[in-house]
């Protein structure tokens, strides 16, 4: 497309992958000789305003770029379809005054797949002659090791970790390599044990048997147990509601252990996502609350001391497994939400926020309150012209003065009771 190209014009970079110190070393060694050194500095410009905002970047001007790379917008257009051509960045555009990009930016090929390409190998090759093409190889090659006479003892994730340890839920986060479970349950045995004609024979497709796998080894169930379990949750054509599967083993758990959950699915924030100690301000006492109470009781807080509803269970189990976020990120959460919305949690609105935060990779109460409160000021302008005489609840965290600003003792009082009564 023949289109005007400005230094005005704005652009947003989105983060379609996970890019590490590996990637920049076969963006330099393996993509600058095809790309030039110009696309590669525009690469690496564009993956550096993603790193304070991790999945999306804020708007920026083409002559943010000009100044960075000391170029002219012509070149840094040639980098750029550059880039577009060897699959590292995909390009969108928005047509107005000014123009409006988007930037996706995408990892290279690692060397395995990079000199199997067809069209790489031969352009590096190509454009570096033989020699350095060789000695290239040679710097990625790996040393194979004859393992045959070896057997493999590693262990899986249930060996090492309870359900009910604390530890394990820092290593949830923090891990790399996908956990994998033993077979909990013995899904032949399973089958036989259910009246012949009950479950559909496709119902147990990898997902569902997945699912109840999962929740065996989160609350600690047998095979026969679980058979029990399914015939509450099969439906009339004989399929398993994976919802209500959820529901039923809750509630199975429970009535088996005086109403108590396991920490697995109800736990407090890992101590490396807390928050400094000393901080003695009213929204460092809010945050503590936030960090050291778990969703499922700071949700039953909000209730006067009746249970959360199973709704609003699922709401949280969706959230903290699902979704992904972490306890106190899910707090401020439901926080914002029963201000904002006059006590009620409405699934599809914190699915939505769930999901931007998510995306937006917060993981601690305060990133998460920073979040909500630049989201509302947003939302505030529009509000406040069509409703001048109702003004917005809010939490009371969204105000900037009480950073500084010490607790009332009632409020102290409020805020200790909540943590004397649920912290676990």
């Amino acid at each position: 497309m023949d289109i005007a190209f400005l230094p005005a014009d704005q652009y947003m970079v989105i983060n379609k992958t996970t890019l590490t110190e590996l990637d920049r070393k076969n963006l330099v060694n393996l993509y600058e000789p095809i790309i030039g050194s110009l696309a590669v500095s525009l690469y690496l410009t564009l993956w550096r305003d993603l790193d304070r905002f991790h999945f999306v970047s804020m708007e920026y001007t083409h002559h943010h770029l000009m100044t960075i790379l000391k170029t002219n917008l012509e070149d840094i257009k040639k980098a750029r379809i550059a880039l577009e051509a060897a699959g590292l960045i995909r390009t969108y555009l928005e047509q107005s005054e000014p123009n409006h990009y988007v930037y996706e930016l995408y990892s290279p090929l690692n060397a395995k797949e990079f000199f199997s390409n067809p069209i790489f190998s031969v352009v590096l090759y190509n454009n570096i002659g033989s020699y350095e093409y060789d000695l290239l190889k040679k710097e990625y090659q790996t040393i194979k090791f004859d393992l045959k006479n070896f057997t493999e003892i590693t262990s899986s994730f249930d060996q090492v970790y309870t359900s009910s340890s604390n530890y394990l839920f820092e290593a949830l986060g923090r891990t790399t390599k996908p956990i994998e479970l033993q077979e909990w349950v013995d899904f032949d045995m399973l089958l036989s044990s259910l009246p012949k004609g009950i479950i559909n024979e496709r119902a147990l497709n990898k997902k569902v048997k997945e699912l109840i796998n999962q929740l065996a080894f989160i609350y600690k169930m047998d095979t026969l147990q679980m058979v029990e379990i399914l015939r509450m949750t099969l439906n009339e054509k004989g399929f398993i509601d994976k919802d209500n599967l959820r529901i039923q083993t809750r509630k199975y758990y429970q009535y088996h252990h005086q109403g108590k959950l396991p920490t697995l699915i109800y736990r407090t924030q890992p101590a490396y996502l807390k928050n400094p100690e000393g901080d003695m301000s009213k929204k460092g006492k809010i945050i503590e609350v936030f960090e050291n109470t778990s969703p499922y009781d700071f949700l039953a807080s909000k209730y006067k001391g009746a249970s959360p509803t199973n709704r609003d269970v699922k709401l949280l189990e969706n959230l903290i497994i699902d979704v992904g976020l972490e306890p106190a990120v899910v707090n401020v959460l439901i926080d914002y939400v029963l201000k904002k919305n006059n006590n009620k949690l409405n699934t599809a609105f914190i699915e939505t926020i769930a999901g931007q935060w998510k995306r937006l990779n917060i993981k601690t109460a305060k990133e998460a309150m920073e979040v909500a409160e630049k989201e509302h000021k947003k939302y505030t302008k529009k509000y406040e012209k069509e409703n001048a005489k109702t003004p917005l609840k809010v939490p009371v965290w969204f105000n900037e003065k009480i950073t500084k600003e010490k607790m009332t003792q009632e409020e102290e009082e409020e805020l200790k009771n909540i943590l004397e009564k649920y912290q676990k």
